[in-house]
């Protein structure tokens, strides 16, 4: 869910955040444009074409790097069972990347040395976050851990697909209405989803119906991840620096308390230990790829608008499916292709639906608009009457 003023855009199954209100800077002369930043790297006084060209080009390359990594990392030998250490490292390392660019927002502000600046205090309560990072949890944790059970592209699919728990979400936890194309989109992309899940299962020899179930798991978080953050930033304006940072930060406490009490960090760090390359140090590139595209994403919502952020992005999936079977060795099936396009065509329904809004009232008012034309044209009163 997203729009220009202050959205929340949740991006690869859980990496959320939110795009500030653009600041305004004031001049004597004229109106300057709104503030456009992507962390240190001012973007403000290009043009609009350029702003959207390279917001569109950091997308591509990071959250294509992204997916290249974390599929990757799933082929290393033995690794399948260590899905959520792997997210225990995605989180560290989150936590160190949040900090820098928390320090350097303080820094552009007041100036100073870098090490002595002071972040910016908590706006949104920690009651609030205690909440998000178990919900960015169980997205970020049980999609890494889904690519042990399904193919890295059905797992996009499913991605792919998060606006049928986003609907349901803000139905019932914010009392949202939606228009019938809305609906339509979200009956596209089931319809998709099912039959690209059919054709994996009879393609894929080591197909787990586990593995549905954890990246649903993911889904339905990020569908309230998104509707929680959007009511609880609507009311306290955070900046998306201080959501990322606490969101991982106590996720983090929660997964090491979790991992310590089964004893299953032990047997993830010693496995990793085993392949410190393959695991820590594509972790820190997967981790940097992936927190860098949320920054892009950001900046292209404010740039551009959310709908086309949402066209970007899964044309960036779309990407990410056909280099992941040309890259990673795997059994293909046109079903694969025919199913993939009706979610694309769902997809396409809910961006255009944004900027249409189309009611039950509108189709009945259209249909009565068409029938009342039908029935004072000539032709058609002959043909009837024959």
């Amino acid at each position: 869910m997203a729009d220009n003023k202050g959205s929340v855009i949740t991006i690869n199954g859980g990496e959320s955040a939110r795009s500030s209100p653009p600041l305004q800077r004031k001049s004597s002369t004229s109106e300057s444009p709104p503030e456009l930043r992507i962390l240190c790297f001012d973007l403000t006084y290009y043009n609009r074409t350029t702003q959207f060209l390279l917001s569109c080009a950091g997308v591509f390359f990071l959250y294509i790097l992204y997916g290249y990594l974390q599929e990757l990392i799933f082929t290393v030998e033995g690794f399948k069972p260590y899905g959520w250490f792997l997210t225990l490292v995605q989180f560290g390392y989150y936590i160190g990347f949040g900090l820098v660019e928390r320090r350097l927002e303080g820094y552009r502000i007041s100036g100073g040395s870098f090490w002595n600046i002071e972040p910016e205090p908590r706006c949104i309560p920690m009651r609030t976050y205690l909440i998000l990072a178990a919900l960015t949890l169980g997205t970020m944790g049980l999609s890494n851990s889904s690519l042990g059970y399904l193919n890295y592209p059905t797992q996009v699919i499913f991605k792919c697909c998060k606006l049928i728990p986003v609907l349901v979400g803000s139905i019932l936890i914010q009392g949202k209405r939606y228009g019938l194309l809305d609906f339509a989109a979200a009956t596209c992309m089931c319809i998709g989803l099912a039959w690209f899940t059919l054709a994996d299962s009879q393609m894929t020899p080591n197909f787990n119906l586990l593995g549905v179930a954890m990246i649903s798991g993911a889904l339905l978080c990020d569908a309230a991840i998104g509707n929680v953050q959007e009511k609880a930033m609507r009311e306290y304006k955070a900046p998306s620096s201080e959501v990322v940072f606490y969101s991982y930060g106590l996720g983090f406490v929660y997964l090491f308390v979790i991992m310590l009490v089964t004893g299953n960090f032990f047997s993830g760090f010693a496995f990793c230990l085993e392949h410190p390359v393959e695991t820590f140090g594509y972790g820190f590139l997967f981790s940097l790829s992936g927190y860098l595209g949320i920054q892009f994403v950001l900046a292209l919502v404010r740039s551009s608008g959310a709908p086309i952020a949402a066209t970007v992005t899964t044309a960036r999936k779309a990407v990410t499916i056909a280099f992941s079977f040309v890259l990673f060795s795997k059994p293909f099936t046109l079903q694969y292709l025919w199913s993939g396009l009706i979610v694309v065509l769902g997809i396409y329904l809910n961006v255009y639906s944004k900027r249409n809004k189309l009611t039950l009232a509108d189709v009945r008012q259209r249909l009565k608009q068409f029938g009342a034309k039908v029935a004072r044209s000539p032709s058609r009163k002959f043909l009837i009457e024959v």
